[in-house]
């Protein structure tokens, strides 16, 4: 069983990248993880994640979604089983480009624990990053909606209070603050005010490097990482 370990990097070409091209981003980043040892997630299609577990080790390969049934009828819908047999240890939830009710979401954080996959739920507000720490979500990314791509991250006083009031609520889950992250830099910045993990979409694709760029995030958050605990 993988289990969400902090701190973490979250590679997240959504569906800008399909094939063999996230295939190779993919194996960077699973290089990447082996030299740092940093857990590294790493979203793709659907189509594509047997395809990249089978030429990975060391990342947690992450579906972009589910749905929450279970096998039988279903036609068109995303089965949680398909998803973790084709290697799939990690799932996104309740991204804003495809959003969830409250009771949606809650069916599609059990499904997932019930194969142990690891759920990383998102939120637009510190109000409903609070309700996905109460369903018990192992990662929640806190991050303003109007930020998403804009390379603005969110103030110091967001990254602080959200991880504050997020423990508060549940002390277990892991805090995930990526909104308009962009750089190296914006990655030491959030972990060192105490977010547990970051990761980026635009920041590592439109990177002159994505390669390059996703081995800099993880330099860095580990070296946060490691001054804010005193390591």
């Amino acid at each position: 069983m993988v289990k969400a370990e902090r701190p973490f990097l979250i590679v997240n070409p959504k569906s800008y990248l399909y094939g063999q091209k996230s295939l190779e981003l993919a194996m960077a980043a699973d290089r990447t993880a082996a030299e740092t040892g940093l857990q590294i997630y790493f979203t793709c299609p659907y189509a594509d994640i047997r395809l990249i577990r089978q030429n990975t080790s060391h990342i947690i390969v992450c579906a972009q979604s589910l749905d929450p049934l279970t096998p039988g009828r279903g036609m068109g819908h995303v089965l949680p089983e398909s998803l973790k047999e084709a290697g799939a240890d990690a799932v996104f939830l309740n991204h804003a480009e495809n959003p969830k009710t409250v009771a949606e979401l809650s069916a599609c954080i059990e499904r997932a624990k019930d194969l142990e996959m690891i759920t990383i739920v998102c939120a637009d507000s510190t109000k409903e990053a609070a309700a996905a720490a109460c369903l018990d979500a192992d990662i929640v990314l806190a991050e303003p909606t109007d930020l998403i791509g804009t390379g603005k991250t969110a103030d110091d006083s967001y990254v602080t209070e959200t991880v504050a009031a997020l423990h508060k609520v549940n002390p277990d889950v892991l805090v995930m603050i990526a909104s308009g992250v962009v750089t190296a830099d914006d990655c030491y910045n959030v972990v060192r005010l105490g977010a547990d993990g970051t990761g980026a979409t635009s920041g590592i694709l439109n990177a002159p490097s994505p390669a390059v760029r996703v081995q800099e995030m993880a330099e860095a958050i580990v070296k946060a990482y490691k001054e804010r605990e005193g390591k």
